[in-house]
Parts: structure tokens; C-alpha cells; sequence
């Protein structure tokens, strides 16, 4: 994996031991999903892997679904951060 996961987690936890709140759960799935998109620019014939890639952004729409109706401010704030639904 070609992702930093410390530093994906980083601007956005509450605390620093802050590893499973809904921002730092998104912001480390967004990162990953990235770094597999450009994996699989590479291998186009990874079709298992492409799975993998699908449940994740399934998961990361379901957390950011959970988020906006939560706290919509936060939401807004992160959906920008990350460049997240132009």
C-alpha cells in the first residue's frame, strides 16, 4: 500500500489515541480507496481486487450518510477537506 495512514488519521482526530470516530474512519477509508484507484490504473485486470475497492466505497458512503445526519457542519467541513463530491 502506498498510503500513510498515520498521517491520513492525523488532522482529523478528536484526541491523540482518536482511531475510530467517524471523521478519522472516513478519512483513512478516502485515502486507501486513492491509492488503490491508482493501483488499479496499473493492473485493470484486478478484478478481486476491485471488489475490495467497491465495499470500501460503499462503507465510506454509508459512514458519510451516518455523518450528515449527525452533524451536518462537520460533514460539509470534511466533504471539502478531502475534495469529496465536486
Amino acid at each position: 500500500m502506498s498510503y500513510d495512514k498515520a498521517a491520513a488519521a492525523a488532522p482529523y482526530r478528536r484526541h491523540p489515541s482518536d482511531t475510530g470516530s467517524t471523521r478519522v474512519q472516513i478519512s483513512l477509508l478516502s485515502a486507501r480507496i486513492n491509492s488503490l484507484t491508482d493501483h488499479f490504473r496499473q493492473h485493470a485486470k484486478d478484478h478481486h481486487g476491485r471488489t475490495g475497492l467497491i465495499k470500501m466505497v460503499g462503507r465510506r458512503r454509508r459512514l458519510l450518510e451516518y455523518l450528515k445526519r449527525m452533524d451536518l457542519v462537520a460533514y460539509r467541513q470534511l466533504i471539502d477537506e478531502l475534495g469529496l463530491r465536486h
